[in-house]
């Protein structure tokens, strides 16, 4: 894009959800330009799972996955991401746990959960599971339209396919630091010059309170802050997609929502409590070149905290052990983080007039970025 300072969509924040809504403007042949305050993407959208998971929202939100999902398969043909519709499997050790699968497959349409026996989930694993141990498990299920994507890489190709359109431009190291109405839209002031959109829409996920902290505080918008690691298993350890357990049976609304999910934490409290005092959500995913994403837990803040409590990290990766029955060689560890809030899964609102801020407050924004981005920019510019 030449260097004309207007355009009709300005986002500022180049994590997923902002370059979400910056690739749809861009196919709708809008003017786009992305200011960003990092040299390159550091926060929520590249320390998590790199797992879109579909299948167990709910409602509103499940709606929304589901446009999320179609949007992700076919903006990673045009940019080149990495985005694998290999599903998920949620592995099961117990009756309280087969209840809650059956609970949700027998609530969905034919095929987008699918029970499993034991040998049945070994196969949907992949060669992985075939070659690890699995101790004690029982069954499983396949939820056929979750997703995976590569979070290391996912959104520095996106940010790259954005800022190569004709059209659109991606400026790193540009932080918003004011909004000002003007005729012609909104004036944004950056170190680098001020730049005007028709529309602008702010994507800072748990910084929101940053730029608007009083919206941000009436959302009760807090930081919660994960312990996960990457670590490599034995040589051929290969997974299709990506692995839930128990405590993912806890988490994620449409497996809470089902009657059966009371038993289940009755026996996870009962068997294993410090998972529920760490917020544990044992779950893991491979990515391209082998290595394993593992974790994780979940602390909230208003401003967390630097520091990983190692006792917390071996808790997740005893239980990782146990579930797989070999215990993974750790590269890296890492403090992740997201926005989260008690009031509403997401923050939608006009902070300013043609300034509208979008987060996704409930830990699921790789797999509700591409539904929520349509929404907006629908609403925007229809």
């Amino acid at each position: 894009m030449n260097n004309e300072t207007t355009t009709d969509l300005l986002v500022v924040g180049a994590g997923i959800i902002g370059l979400a809504h910056a690739a749809l403007a861009v196919e709708r042949g809008l003017s786009v330009r992305v200011i960003e305050r990092d040299h390159r993407a550091v926060g929520a959208s590249i320390r998590n799972f790199g797992h879109c998971c579909i299948t167990a929202q709910s409602g509103e939100l499940l709606r929304l996955a589901q446009v999320s999902r179609r949007n992700w398969l076919r903006i990673s043909e045009l940019a080149g991401l990495h985005a694998a519709p290999t599903g998920a499997v949620v592995l099961a050790h117990s009756d309280a746990e087969l209840a809650v699968l059956k609970e949700l497959s027998a609530s969905r349409e034919p095929g987008q959960v699918v029970l499993l026996d034991a040998a049945e989930t070994r196969a949907k694993l992949g060669p992985a599971g075939a070659q690890a141990p699995w101790p004690g498990l029982i069954g499983g299920a396949f939820l056929r339209d979750d997703l995976r994507v590569d979070p290391r890489t996912t959104v520095g190709r996106l940010a790259d396919w954005v800022d190569s359109r004709p059209q659109a431009i991606v400026h790193w190291n540009t932080p918003a630091s004011g909004f000002t109405s003007v005729p012609d839209g909104v004036r944004v002031t950056t170190p680098r010059g001020d730049f005007t959109a028709s529309q602008v829409v702010v994507c800072v996920g748990h910084d929101l309170d940053h730029l608007f902290p009083e919206e941000a505080a009436e959302h009760r918008i807090q930081r919660c802050s994960l312990n996960m690691a990457l670590g490599r298993m034995s040589e051929g350890f290969r997974l299709s997609p990506a692995v839930l357990t128990a405590t993912s049976m806890l988490r994620y609304p449409a497996f809470v929502e089902t009657e059966a999910a009371a038993e289940l934490r009755d026996q996870v409290t009962t068997t294993a409590p410090e998972l529920l005092e760490v917020g544990a959500n044992i779950m893991f995913t491979q990515r391209p070149d082998g290595t394993v994403i593992l974790g994780d837990s979940h602390h909230y803040h208003r401003t967390a905290p630097p520091f990983l409590d190692e006792s917390v990290s071996e808790t997740l990766l005893e239980h990782l052990e146990n579930t797989i029955g070999e215990r993974p060689r750790i590269l890296e560890r890492w403090q992740g983080v997201y926005a989260s809030s008690e009031v509403a899964p997401l923050f939608v609102q006009e902070v300013l007039p043609d300034v509208t801020a979008v987060s996704v407050t409930s830990g699921v924004g790789m797999t509700l970025s591409f539904g929520v981005a349509e929404r907006t920019i629908d609403s925007l510019f229809t």
